[in-house]
């Protein structure tokens, strides 16, 4: 028998090799995305500024590259998989030296205000996004030239490939930055592509592009640039609603995991993996019936979508009372997959199965860009900061519910079950508005896994803004972001906080004048801090403004807001020392959080503890919280000649750090806080504490010092031999699955 050579056996044979390449391509894309992101962060700072402009502007170029990409798949005759081969060599080529070039740019534009660090952003990452965005389009068309239907060609590379984005995703969460670092994931995605390329090049020689006349033409008639505009209104409307979901089911996974590192890849996987799978199941609603069963189904999808993803969050907070973490996450993927389905059935509608697919594709998928984009913008600047969650979603469920309503007036349907869609939609409208206030009530009570607070007290304050969510119980211990962040007090006798740790600071100097301080979160240690003897001048960098709200209602520490010697300026930590070189200090206080939170490597790496040495002046010191992790306190030791443990804390110096017994004693009693003094030796209380204070000095000679002591440099080392120095590319403990 002869082989069969047409288009069609072409096709067949070459389509599993086709999403093979695709499925593939996506996975590196997003490694790409989730290491790039991390390192932008690190140069220009995780607050919510800088976040929000890294993210717009890698979604940008994908936009503008599904351009491009629209623009190549229309040239006639052209080897599209051997361009798909060469756009991914340069994806690949730029992803293995993309840290190097992002850290020479970064070290020369620390000063960069938001808007020109959007544009070096935008910048960075133009190049490889451009290229990734193009990759699509570019497909779509090879594969509407064999099958003439563009619901299903998109229906199936969106699935492929964005089920490769969010494998990429679980990947990277449970082995890929834990196991490689940050050059070592950006390695394995450049050797990724290598591999795209090399079989997209080989397909293409097996697989001749046959000319575009070959495709099914009939089925053109009836596709209008009126369509083709609805399309693209629509196609943007579910991509500010998609956008606008993700981030608010972010900040409940992030708060419910207490802000780990693997949040963000765990919820972006689960967002993928449902766009993927609403993706595939929208195929086989792509039929010639694109004004009826189409407009229908698509109808259908989004209001099913909308209410699904409104209740995403309150449900997940039930769930957490009860669930492990993980068991949340398939919430999130149904939803998304509702909204997934989507988008096929969008291009089915709007774009004709010609020529032309992959570039009206490519202006779609711009749309959808551009409304993910200012989702991103409006919900997670805008709304976030002027409204709670509770009325986020309410907001963003009208939206999802409008449009549900205008899809089913545009349907070719008979009258009557028009009729029912649009009933439906106003009875969600009303239901939604109606519930909504005990659907969400005590929802961060639920969601706060750490430290559980009684069930039976709400909380005393709930902060939300678009930095964050800061809880306070009705005994004053603060949270930030649903984990454990101090307590309003300054009480050194009855220590609920481990507030010794500031007070320490008196026995090792005398004229710390002027002092820095990252991260304020209840004010307890600032308030301390501020009135150690020889202070002069406190600056306290604060990443979430919503502390400074809550301080102005808590007594022990309110006094701070109105002290002159007080400066508190709203920044990210690291990216302050950045940009003021030539600050220097006699002493930086850090209490930061948890080692195994995401970013918390940035104030715990060896990089970072050189920038802070560079910071301070000479026989200067800093004091900052380990949380009890070893390896931060071999790194500690690593970088500096001279540390002292105290406690949880490390105490570092270039110079000798010699506690004075005396010198401590005197401070304590003579320190006030708001007129009242610091330990009154009238009370047996404070008698009893004071020599117990005095005792822990005598555990820095002892060969196994107490937890509740201190600890010489060399006994740390000898504590924690063999193990990791912390880096910024190995990322310390943020990406192990389980907290220490």
């Amino acid at each position: 028998m002869g082989t069969d050579d047409s288009p069609q056996a072409r096709s067949s044979i070459s389509l599993p090799v086709i999403c093979t390449i695709f499925f593939f391509s996506g996975f590196p894309a997003l490694i790409y995305q989730l290491v790039w992101q991390r390192s932008l962060f690190a140069i220009y700072g995780i607050n919510v500024e800088s976040v929000t402009v890294v993210v717009t502007a890698f979604m940008l170029g994908l936009g503008l590259g599904s351009l491009a990409g629209g623009a190549i798949s229309r040239l006639r005759r052209i080897p599209l998989l051997t361009v798909f081969g060469v756009v991914e060599l340069g994806i690949g080529a730029y992803g293995y030296f993309s840290l190097e070039i992002f850290d020479s740019v970064g070290k020369a534009t620390l000063g960069a205000g938001v808007w020109v660090t959007g544009m070096l952003t935008f910048g960075l990452v133009l190049v490889p996004t451009l290229l990734m965005g193009a990759t699509l389009p570019i497909l779509v068309s090879h594969l509407v030239r064999h099958t003439g239907n563009v619901g299903r060609a998109v229906g199936l590379l969106y699935f492929v490939n964005t089920f490769g984005s969010a494998a990429a995703c679980f990947a990277v969460a449970l082995f890929i930055m834990r196991v490689f670092g940050m050059q070592g994931a950006v390695s394995l995605a450049a050797l990724l592509n290598m591999l795209v390329a090399g079989g997209a090049f080989l397909a293409g020689m097996r697989h001749k592009t046959p000319p575009p006349e070959e495709a099914a033409q009939a089925a053109v008639g009836g596709f209008s640039r009126k369509r083709f505009l609805l399309a693209a209104v629509l196609v943007g409307l579910t991509g500010f609603v998609s956008l606008s979901y993700e981030i608010v089911w972010f900040r409940v996974h992030s708060f419910t995991t207490g802000g780990h590192a693997i949040a963000f890849a765990a919820v972006l996987g689960s967002f993928l993996l449902g766009i993927a799978l609403g993706s595939l199941f929208a195929r086989r609603f792509c039929t010639s019936d694109v004004k009826g069963q189409g407009l229908r189904a698509l109808a259908g999808f989004a209001l099913a979508a909308t209410l699904a993803s409104f209740l995403v969050a309150p449900v997940s907070s039930w769930l957490a009372t009860f669930l492990p973490y993980p068991f949340l996450l398939p919430l999130v993927t149904i939803s998304a997959g509702l909204l997934g389905a989507t988008f096929p059935l969008i291009c089915h509608y709007g774009v004709a199965p010609d020529a032309k697919a992959g570039a009206g594709m490519s202006y779609l998928y711009l749309a959808n860009i551009i409304g993910s984009a200012s989702g991103s913008l409006v919900t997670g600047f805008v709304l976030l900061d002027v409204l709670s969650l509770q009325w986020t979603s309410v907001l963003l469920t009208m939206l999802g519910l409008m449009l549900a309503g205008g899809l089913a007036f545009l349907a070719d349907t008979p009258k009557t079950l028009r009729l029912r869609h649009l009933a439906a939609v106003g009875v969600s409208v009303v239901l939604v508005v109606a519930i909504s206030g005990w659907l969400f009530d005590g929802l961060w009570h639920r969601l706060q896994v750490f430290d559980k607070p009684d069930p039976s007290e709400p909380f005393a304050h709930v902060v939300e803004n678009r930095h964050g969510v800061i809880t306070v119980t009705q005994d004053r211990r603060i949270y930030g972001g649903g984990m454990y962040d101090g307590v309003f007090s300054h009480d050194l006798v009855n220590d609920r906080n481990l507030i010794v740790r500031p007070f320490a600071l008196a026995a090792f100097t005398e004229t710390p004048r002027d002092v820095m301080m990252i991260g304020l979160s209840s004010g307890s240690w600032a308030q301390v801090v501020a009135n150690l003897p020889g202070v002069e001048h406190l600056t306290v960098i604060e990443i979430n403004p919503g502390y400074v709200e809550l301080i102005g209602l808590e007594p022990s520490v309110q006094s701070l807001l109105n002290n002159p010697k007080v400066t508190i300026e709203i920044d990210d930590g690291r990216r302050w020392l950045n940009r003021n070189p030539d600050r220097k200090f006699d002493l930086i206080v850090m209490n930061t959080t948890w080692h195994w939170r995401g970013h918390a490597t940035n104030l715990l790496s060896v990089e970072f503890l050189q920038l802070m040495r560079e910071h301070l002046k000479p026989g200067g010191m800093a004091l900052y919280n380990t949380t009890d992790s070893a390896r931060v306190q071999r790194t500690a030791c690593e970088v500096y000649p001279h540390v002292v443990r105290i406690i949880n804390n490390v105490l570092v110096s270039d110079r000798p750090l010699l506690p004075s017994r005396e010198r401590w004693r005197r401070a304590l009693l003579n320190m006030r806080i708001d007129g009242e003094p610091v330990l009154d030796l009238q009370r047996d209380a404070d008698r009893e504490k004071l020599d117990k204070l005095m005792g822990m000095l005598d555990s820095l000679v002892e060969p196994n010092p107490p937890w509740w002591g201190m600890e010489t440099r060399s006994a740390i080392l000898a504590r924690t031999e063999g193990l990791q120095l912390v880096t910024d590319d190995n990322m310390g403990s943020e990406w192990q699955l389980l907290p220490d």
